[in-house]
């Protein structure tokens, strides 16, 4: 009676934990990318990726195409091995830009990634520097600049020029590397008879919201660094509610980040930056340097960088070396980056050196196996110990069935004797959760493992194994709702884990039995959602555990039977 009592409460409360690791995993750890791939009718499909949400325009304002907005007005083209694109000279804007590196889906002929659109397209998204005067008159969004050549790339800047009725010229340099950073140099010359008050600034402003939702893991949305400390404390409904923020700071950038993009302004002297509703309806990061006065005949000249382009950590890396501050911090590392950081950089050398991420993720488990194995191989030594132990351990229980006090001091007395502990167990366990998720944390928010595939099937291992048997590995016409789409990964996950489990000591109460038989398939809905990568590694520890346990049981002479409690 009191057995299935216990059986009864153990699945109520295993339903419970599965239920609530769903609930904890849509709030607090976001499973994977979208999946990249459908397998349906046989065939392997990709699938288009979710766009940013553009704010709901006026009725006063027409939406046009990307582009009719391009041809409707001049443009210097903007040509690197990393970048193309245009410079709007209406208004000096930076506003059509592709990621030629990245693509939208993994399909061969994708698109390129668009990260700025001009304004009035449904995902408006620019950049733009000028200034504003108190005594005189300075460019306008209505400005047409004129540009001393036509193509900008690296080594070859463009300066953009306007003059206003008094004569003073106002000037646009930008230059751009082969990366993602242009450097913006912006001069104003004093034509006029009297002193001119000028303040250099610079915005990003886009139309919407990010496609990829901010969470307690991965920042999404406003983001800056201000006196030497990344902020990610700004989100989208703080500026939803008509809220500014603003920051005083003599060095450090600002501007909005995606999942993996990001457009940031970073000048070289002491700002005024601010995150607010921009008067479009749209968000926009700003900054306003000093105001200056130019005296007749005198130039002010000053420079601002914008990264604008994937957060590739090698970059961001190689810019924050060149002077803007904590660059690198646009990557939403966590609490753990000190950690996380080491591992992410083995990943990538592993990767570089083996060509394969896929086959880099299980050169990892091996690294982490090797360095854990003489732990594991005490722990094994207290587990054989286990083992023998379990009749006498079984003998305690029906001698002491109705004293459950004296039960436990009996074999606590038994494992002292025999120099036994329990908990060794766990040791290797522990260990292994902060490389679990730091690798959870680098499929999760790093580029360089976006659409790279394995083999076979896996064509990304950012996103969930797309083939699964709910639709016969993509025989039928359908393709299953998420939260049934269990792909071969995450149930090859159970059953290694399970045959794992079986190689353990086995608990002597049916109940507890019961519990760890089932955990494993539990642990299928679980995986189920997260990225391939994650599952590919959780796969293979397992697969190097049950290999370990094998050659410890020839090594110690001990049998599968065991593992299993003596029945008296």
């Amino acid at each position: 009676m009191n057995d299935s009592k216990n059986m009864i409460i153990a699945v109520v409360l295993s339903a419970l934990v599965l239920i609530g690791w769903t609930w904890a995993a849509n709030r607090y750890f976001p499973t994977a990318n979208p999946p990249s791939t459908k397998v349906e009718a046989g065939k392997q499909q990709p699938l288009p990726q979710p766009q940013a949400q553009p704010s709901a325009p006026s009725a006063s304002k027409a939406v046009q195409s990307v582009s009719a907005a391009l041809a409707s007005s001049p443009r210097v083209e903007i040509r690197t091995p990393s970048l193309q694109g245009s410079i709007n000279l209406k208004g000096a804007q930076i506003d059509d830009l592709l990621l030629v590196n990245h693509r939208q889906t993994i399909a061969r002929n994708s698109p390129p990634v668009r990260l700025l659109s001009p304004l009035g397209t449904p995902a408006a998204y620019i950049a733009s520097f000028g200034w504003t005067a108190q005594n005189g008159q300075a460019p306008g969004l209505d400005t047409v600049w004129s540009a001393d050549s036509q193509s900008l790339t690296p080594g070859r800047p463009v300066t953009l020029t306007a003059q206003t009725v008094d004569g003073t010229r106002y000037q646009i340099r930008i230059a751009v590397d082969e990366g993602y950073l242009f450097t913006i140099q912006q001069s104003v010359t004093n034509a006029s008879g009297q002193p001119l008050t000028v303040r250099p600034i610079g915005l990003v402003s886009r139309a919407g919201q990010s496609a990829d939702r901010s969470t307690w893991q991965n920042h999404t949305g406003p983001i800056g660094v201000f006196g030497g400390k990344a902020n990610y404390s700004v989100n989208w409904k703080d500026l939803d509610q008509g809220t500014t923020e603003t920051f005083q700071t003599d060095s450090g950038w600002l501007g909005f980040t995606d999942k993996y993009w990001l457009t940031a302004l970073a000048p070289r002297s002491g700002m005024s930056a601010e995150f607010r509703r921009s008067p479009s309806g749209g968000y926009q990061a700003d900054y306003a340097l000093a105001t200056a006065s130019v005296a007749p005949g005198q130039t002010l000249s000053t420079e601002s960088r914008l990264f604008a382009g994937a957060k590739e950590k090698a970059l961001l890396d190689r810019y924050e070396n060149a002077g803007i501050p904590k660059l690198s911090f646009a990557i939403d590392w966590g609490w753990f980056y000190w950690f996380m950081i080491p591992i992410f950089n083995l990943l990538l050398w592993l990767f570089h050196t083996l060509g394969n991420f896929g086959v880099a993720i299980v050169c990892l488990t091996l690294i982490v196996r090797a360095i854990m194995f003489p732990i594991a191989q005490k722990q094994f030594q207290s587990m054989a110990g286990m083992r023998k132990l379990q009749p006498k351990m079984k003998a305690i229980q029906e001698r002491f069935k109705d004293d459950k006090p004296r039960q436990q001091q009996e074999i606590l007395k038994l494992y002292q004797a025999e120099k036994i502990n329990p908990a060794a167990g766990c040791l290797p366990i522990l260990l292994q959760i902060p490389v679990f998720y730091a690798l959870y944390k680098t499929l999760l928010v790093s580029v360089e493992m976006r659409h790279q595939p394995f083999i076979l099937w896996i064509k990304d291992l950012s996103a969930p194994d797309p083939l699964t048997p709910v639709n016969l590995f993509g025989l039928l016409h359908f393709s299953p709702p998420a939260y049934l789409a269990i792909g071969v990964l995450p149930i090859m996950v159970g059953a290694t884990q399970w045959l794992s489990m079986k190689l353990n000591p086995q608990p002597m109460d049916p109940a507890q039995a019961q519990v760890f038989a089932i955990m494993p398939w539990f642990l299928v809905f679980i995986m189920a959602p997260f990225a391939a990568g994650l599952q590919l590694y959780w796969m293979t520890n397992n697969i190097l555990t049950i290999a370990q346990q094998w050659w410890l049981y020839r090594r110690y002479g001990l049998h599968l039977s065991d593992t299993h409690p003596v029945h008296t």
